[in-house]
């Protein structure tokens, strides 16, 4: 049974991994004012940035799919790891060694699956590029050569060469004391008649990577007549490995397409090569299917779909580069971003390009970029007879609707009017007048339309209304958590969470029933249970141990929402704002307590017995001049 990981070890790796650094590796980031930073949610699709990170916390908070946690949480979600496996790849990235209780440490048996695969995939990529300097890789290293690649070029991708015998990397591997198993499920073997043997023999070899620079499969290209295989060969789908999810460069890509708000998506290997050597480093392929969903994703939480961010696309101008186009043009609309097109001269391809006319070349390749709706519109147009009434309507009524489409609307009147020019008809405005009704129309289908087809909210801030929560533990009605009732509870309890030190003493005081929304009252129970807010102030695991404190996943997310949630202050939080929201929260309670005896007073009636209706009467008295004390004197009365 595998050991358990040292508690101590535990708390070392979440404390030497920021959770900035960590979340960075997948979506961009930008300040979200307060010390805490906002990026595209990697959880759910959204047109907006909602997802908090708080680098002072350790902890992260989406404002849209409520999904939370630290480091550890996310790292899990985001890449489907158990526990131990993600503490196993934060310690290596921190360069901790980790201990094991309960009989100790084996390597090989005791990492989770993933970890083991990755760590089989990091040796491959090794073995490869080793063999690349063997005698036999001499047919690898002249492919490179002849197509512009010395040999710096090789290692700064990491190209290898995988030999032409039947289990060279099996045996290799084997000795590193991976099971045939995993070898198998990893993709780099496969079953022979006798036993596995390597999948990739005699072929140049390109390591994919993920997009936090883990190696998760191979692209592997043909070198000789007598390989009967297909051109290029890919790893085929494993644990790992997700054709439709992973984009070849995107770990050298990434930190160049947040920087510069643009991705280039080429068509090979080699394209993505000779991109990033004539300086277009940002540069990204698909290895080996189409442009898809998983990859839009990829790119539009680097790109935070800010309106100023471009997609080029770069294809052939044959046909089948012109049908890749259009199909890429059907999802222009799940970016933000613009889209783009290249047509590759002569039917070249960006390495051919760059061999044959330098790297300036390809750098004006890319600047001479189409807008991917006026290329699609072309091609829509040159299918119908614009000689004929007939064939200027019909082309009208296919062309429209793409222009309606376009986001920016000035583009998108000009766009309409060169439409008018293309087709030949003398009305613009008849043109114009077209493209903005079914504009319109659509909308109005989106503001109507089901979960997902209205227009996009704004998550520059958390909204200000959320999805109506039971309380926990209770059947009764859902409560609305932000509802102005509620508001000031919620603020104070971010305030004990975020700043402790501005409302210690005086909010370790307030008692359960101050807070009238029951998982607010459950929150400042957790607190309580980790010492309170005093012992807050000084203690860097105080955050933690309030989440630890938490009866289930709920209550936990709720803390971690609380703590991530920016302020509702435009300034730096002080004691006097801190003071405005204990005296918020106490008063509401007095009132309420107030509004109960007077109804109890009213219940007893004149009849009540004298003693009980003089005790009722000094407490309403006492909390009437509490609460008059309270609004002229504010916190000094507390």
């Amino acid at each position: 049974m595998a050991g358990r990981i040292n508690d101590d070890d535990v708390k070392a790796v979440r404390d030497a991994v920021p959770i900035d650094a960590v979340v960075s590796e997948y979506l961009q980031l930008r300040n979200a004012g307060g010390g805490n930073l906002k990026g595209l949610c990697p959880f759910h699709d959204e047109k907006s940035p909602s997802f908090h990170v708080s680098p002072a916390k350790g902890l992260y908070h989406c404002f849209g799919c409520q999904e939370g946690g630290d480091t550890v949480d996310f790292v899990m979600k985001i890449d489907h790891l158990s526990f131990a496996e993600t503490i196993e790849r934060l310690a290596a990235q921190a360069g901790i060694t980790l201990r094991y209780e309960e009989g100790g440490y084996t390597p090989g048996r005791q990492q989770g699956e993933r970890t083991r695969l990755v760590e089989a995939h990091k040796a491959a990529a090794q073995y490869y590029t080793d063999q690349l300097e063997s005698p036999e890789a001499e047919i690898a290293r002249r492919f490179l050569a002849e197509r512009g690649f010395a040999q710096d070029a090789a290692q700064h991708f990491g190209v290898g060469y995988s030999p032409a015998g039947w289990d060279h990397l099996t045996r290799y591997l084997r000795g590193r004391g991976f099971t045939d198993k995993e070898l198998v499920l990893s993709g780099l073997s496969q079953e022979g008649r006798r036993g596995p043997i390597d999948r990739f023999r005699g072929r140049l070899m390109w390591p994919i990577r993920d997009i936090a620079g883990e190696v998760v499969g191979f692209g592997a290209r043909k070198l000789r007549d007598d390989d009967n295989g297909p051109k290029y060969l890919n790893t085929p789908e494993t644990p790992l490995y997700r054709k439709s999810q992973v984009l070849y460069g995107i770990d050298l890509a990434k930190k160049e397409i947040a920087k510069s708000s643009r991705a280039v998506v080429v068509e090979g290997y080699t394209d993505v090569m000779a991109c990033h050597l004539a300086g277009i480093t940002t540069a990204i392929a698909t290895c080996g299917t189409a442009f898809g969903e998983g990859h839009i994703k990829i790119l539009r939480r680097l790109l935070m779909d800010n309106s100023g961010s471009e997609v080029v696309f770069t294809f052939d101008g044959d046909a089948a580069g012109q049908k890749a186009a259009l199909r890429a043009f059907e999802d222009d609309q799940k970016f933000a971003a613009e889209t783009s097109i290249a047509i590759t001269p002569g039917g070249m391809d960006p390495c051919d390009l760059r061999l044959a006319k330098g790297d300036q070349a390809v750098a004006d390749l890319v600047e001479s970029r189409t807008p991917l709706f006026e290329f699609a519109l072309r091609q829509v147009v040159s299918r119908h007879n614009l000689d004929t009434p007939v064939g200027r309507a019909a082309a009208l009524d296919e062309a429209a609707p793409i222009v309606a489409r376009i986001k920016n609307s000035a583009i998108q009147h000009e766009s309409a009017v060169q439409l008018a020019g293309m087709l030949g008809i003398l009305d613009t405005q008849f043109v114009v007048r077209r493209v903005s009704q079914l504009a319109r129309w659509a909308r109005e289908r989106g503001r109507d339309g089901g979960p997902g087809q209205g227009r996009p909210q704004r998550h520059d801030a958390p909204p200000a209304a959320e999805p109506q929560r039971p309380a926990p533990g209770a059947g009764g009605p859902a409560l609305n958590l932000r509802s102005p009732a509620h508001r000031v509870e919620r603020e104070l309890l971010k305030l004990a969470l975020q700043r402790p030190d501005l409302v210690s003493p005086a909010f370790d005081a307030y008692g359960a029933d101050e807070f009238t929304a029951p998982p607010y009252a459950v929150v400042r129970q957790c607190i309580e249970e980790a010492g309170g807010a005093s012992a807050g102030s000084a203690d860097g695991d105080y955050l933690a141990r309030v989440r630890d404190a938490a009866p289930d996943d709920t209550v936990r997310a709720m803390v971690t929402e609380l703590a991530v949630e920016p302020l509702h202050t435009r300034r730096d939080p002080d004691e006097a704002y801190a003071g405005v929201q204990l005296v918020a929260v106490r008063l509401a309670a007095v009132n309420q307590r107030v509004t109960e005896i007077r109804g109890t007073l009213q219940r007893l009636g004149p009849r009540a017995d004298p003693q009980q209706l003089a005790a009722v009467q000094n407490e309403l008295w006492v909390l009437q001049q509490y609460g008059q004390s309270l609004r002229e004197r504010g916190a000094a009365a507390l």
